[in-house]
């Protein structure tokens, strides 16, 4: 036998495959892993389908195809006012977590701090362990998960060399405002810290709120790498296509890792959404679209014996449920697929701290008909 040690020792199967097997196993409705369970745009697929006949399936030039970055570039500007260069700005990725990883994979040396916000998504620390970082957890506060800016700006040292933020946020639902952009604006002004912008739901908000892009921000922008997917935002997870912006200097130091690390993504697809991208409203209406969806699952279970505060972005909903039992959010997760055949995500697995305020995370993206067999579940509890 060969003698290894780990790289990541600590790290297991993810929380969404244990997940995912143990609802397959017990024949359980799965509202855990964030998927949609309906299909794209028919106009969507009939594109890529063309695109394939056209001959674009060989190789994409490294950064992406230039039409879809063209595309990404006048999408940012119309939302977000912020110019990114097609050419040396912007390259398309194998989904969101490529992006991240990569960014974390170019930046992150031995012994850097990298500030992370819980709870949060379980790629983050994992890459940041692999290159020899530590993740510096600094938590939200509160059942509505707000930012202590106080707490925030205690965590940052000398070793910081990068700031995680994600909004909307993936598991709480929650987003953030004007101000808390502007907050982290000032703190990080005049530091030499990146920040690395999870922004896969920006399409998915709510109650006529704004996603507040860290484009928007001249200071945050100047230092963020954005990262975004095609497969959240289009319904077409399995697709794996995101993107990431930042400014030249920045992009420069991941095109370095991206080109060894995967070189260029799947052509078709990126032909078929840079034609399909040229029409706003195939995004603009997204929010609407799942609000509908939150509105129609927090209405069938309002009887309930669990607590919601409705989510703000995402297409996750957190149900606290301290007025059914006592047990651990694992625990209770566990046992409401054995015996009551719904699937659900623990938010203590996306915290390194100690964490326990009985939620768990439910995935709203679903047709209509699973959700109401999913709100009778929740209902009888």
């Amino acid at each position: 036998m060969i003698d290894i040690t780990s790289k990541l020792p600590h790290v297991g199967t993810t929380i969404f495959t244990t997940i995912g097997q143990l609802a397959r196993e017990h024949n359980a409705i799965n509202l855990s892993q964030g998927f949609p369970n309906f299909d794209p745009d028919p106009e969507l697929l009939a594109l890529v389908s063309e695109a394939y006949k056209k001959g674009h399936n060989q190789y994409a030039p490294m950064q992406g195809a230039l039409s879809l970055r063209e595309a990404i570039s006048e999408k940012i500007e119309r939302l977000y006012g912020r110019y990114y260069h097609p050419e040396s700005e912007i390259i398309v990725t194998a989904g969101a977590t490529q992006a991240i990883f990569t960014t974390i994979a170019a930046f992150v040396r031995p012994k850097d701090e990298v500030i992370v916000i819980e709870p949060a998504f379980d790629c983050y620390e994992p890459a940041i362990a692999l290159f020899g970082g530590k993740s510096v957890p600094v938590s939200l506060e509160g059942n509505d998960f707000k930012m202590n800016w106080s707490t925030f700006k205690s965590a940052i040292t000398p070793k910081t060399k990068m700031v995680i933020i994600n909004t909307p946020h993936n598991p709480t639902g929650t987003i953030w405002s004007e101000r808390d952009m502007l907050q982290l604006q000032d703190i990080l002004r005049d530091t030499n810290i990146i920040l690395l912008s999870d922004e896969v739901y920006e399409h998915i908000v709510f109650d006529g709120k704004p996603h507040e892009s860290a484009a928007k921000y001249p200071d945050l922008a100047a230092r963020s790498f954005i990262c975004a997917s095609f497969g959240k935002t289009f319904h077409a997870t399995g697709w794996k296509v995101g993107y990431c912006v930042a400014p030249k200097p920045l992009m420069h130091e991941f095109q370095k890792v991206h080109q060894f690390n995967v070189f260029s993504v799947h052509h078709p697809l990126q032909i078929a959404l840079a034609e399909y991208l040229k029409d706003p409203q195939h995004y603009v209406n997204l929010g609407g679209f799942y609000q509908q969806k939150r509105d129609a699952f927090l209405d069938a279970i309002k009887e309930s014996r669990f607590k919601m505060v409705p989510s703000e972005g995402t297409y996750f909903q957190l149900l606290e449920y301290s007025d059914i039992t006592d047990e651990k959010d694992t625990v209770f997760a566990e046992r409401l697929i054995k015996e009551y055949k719904l699937a659900s995500i623990p938010v203590s697995v996306f915290c390194k701290s100690e964490y326990d305020k009985k939620f768990l995370r439910f995935c709203f993206a679903k047709t209509n008909d699973v959700l109401e067999k999913a709100a009778e579940i929740l209902n009888s509890i």
